[in-house]
């Protein structure tokens, strides 16, 4: 297997200035799964797997949505009950949600299961999930290049020292600013980021930082890119997902020691699938978005970033 992703299978209800859905398809691992399986089709890659929970009430139009994309099912459980919800909104400059709802349901008590034909990928990628849970990913799933993982602020502060000893396992962090300063106790960025690696010890560090882009740390240097201006900005929601899902993909594509060049090259490709799904509540967006959109995109982008 190319990519093995973990995370959550949710319904999401969101309210933006734009509008707003109900019950939409959402989670860590949809968002980030079907990124990453687009992107697979455009690098030729073969196989990225789900690992995760819904309920008896997931409709069998959502599970055709995952599976007609291509992605691996095999490690999606069905548990009694009802499959997570959240419910959120977006105002001003919609750089974070408001958490109204949040409804674990089956997803309360999941264990992940790792399927045999799965515990061997290229890159494991453990979404947001709690850090507990992400150890046990890491223990089922032994990648032979790269581990990654996502966190969230909820698990840093209930959960640290877990959280610490997870994040010591991986390879590569990919989390967002406002976590990187909590972790580091430090508002100036760049200095949170350094102290986060040494605290660590990951090999990269990769911190999301909304309309203000990226800015990467690696063994040859920190670097920024910005975000790709979009015109409407409808729905936030899984765009983080859908850059690391974009990411994993990319990090699949090569072997050995990951080179600057090619995480920046891996991080341009995440800043414009990203840049689909804000164009739309829920994944609607990302699955419209055509191998030609994406190369339209990256080819503005590239003239913002690569200048002639």
């Amino acid at each position: 297997m190319d990519v093995l992703i973990v995370g959550s299978i949710a319904y999401d209800s969101v309210e933006s200035p734009e509008g707003r859905v109900e019950e939409a398809l959402g989670g860590s691992a949809t968002y980030g799964g079907i990124a990453c399986r687009l992107a697979a089709d455009r690098l030729g890659l073969e196989s990225v797997g789900l690992v995760g929970v819904v309920g008896t009430d997931f409709t069998d139009e959502d599970r055709a949505i995952l599976g007609d994309v291509g992605l691996d099912l095999r490690g999606i459980e069905t548990a009694e009950g009802s499959t997570f919800r959240w419910r959120g909104s977006y105002s001003g400059d919609m750089a974070e949600a408001e958490t109204h709802e949040t409804h674990l349901n089956v997803f309360e008590h999941f264990q992940p299961k790792v399927p045999d034909h799965a515990r061997n990928p290229t890159i494991t990628f453990c979404a947001n999930l709690h850090p507990a849970l992400q150890a046990r990913v890491l223990e089922q799933a032994k990648p032979s290049r790269i581990s990654m993982l996502d966190t969230m602020n909820l698990w840093i502060d209930i959960a640290t020292d877990e959280l610490l000893e997870v994040m010591r396992e991986v390879d590569i962090l990919v989390i967002n600013d406002g976590e990187v300063r909590m972790l580091a106790d430090d508002d100036d960025l760049v200095r949170a980021g350094k102290a986060v690696m040494e605290l660590t010890g990951v090999t990269c560090l990769i911190v999301k930082r909304g309309e203000n882009g990226v800015i990467a740390f690696h063994a040859e240097g920190h670097f920024a890119l910005p975000a790709y201006p979009v015109e409407r900005v409808i729905d936030p929601t899984g765009c983080g997902d859908t850059f690391a899902g974009t990411l994993a993909a990319h990090f699949a594509n090569s072997s050995g020691v990951l080179s600057r060049e090619e995480l920046r090259e891996a991080l341009v490709a995440a800043t414009i699938a990203a840049s689909f799904t804000l164009e739309s509540f829920g994944t609607g967006a990302l699955l419209a978005m055509s191998a030609a959109d994406f190369e339209h995109r990256l080819s503005d982008y590239l003239g913002i970033v690569d200048p002639p």
